[in-house]
C-alpha cells in the first residue's frame, strides 16, 4: 500500500513535469546518455537519455528523460 502512495505522488509530480511550459530560448543544451540494467521480463541494458538546458538567466533546467 505504502509503494503505490508514493508512487501514485511521484506519478502526479512527473505529469505536471512533463506539461509545464518551456522557455522559448535556451543558449545551452547538454544532451547525455547512460545504459542501465532493465527488468522487462529479461534482464537488458536499455539507454536513458537525459537533456539539460541552461537558461538566459543562467539556472540550469531538465528538458526531459526518456529510456530508449
Amino acid at each position: 500500500q505504502t509503494v503505490s502512495t508514493i508512487t501514485d505522488q511521484v506519478m502526479e509530480g512527473m505529469a505536471e513535469w512533463q506539461n509545464r511550459p518551456l522557455d522559448r530560448v535556451y543558449p545551452v543544451l547538454f544532451v547525455d546518455v547512460i545504459n542501465v540494467k532493465i527488468r522487462d521480463g529479461k534482464v537488458a541494458n536499455r539507454p536513458i537519455y537525459v537533456v539539460m538546458a541552461v537558461t538566459v538567466d543562467g539556472t540550469r533546467d531538465i528538458l526531459g528523460i526518456w529510456a530508449g
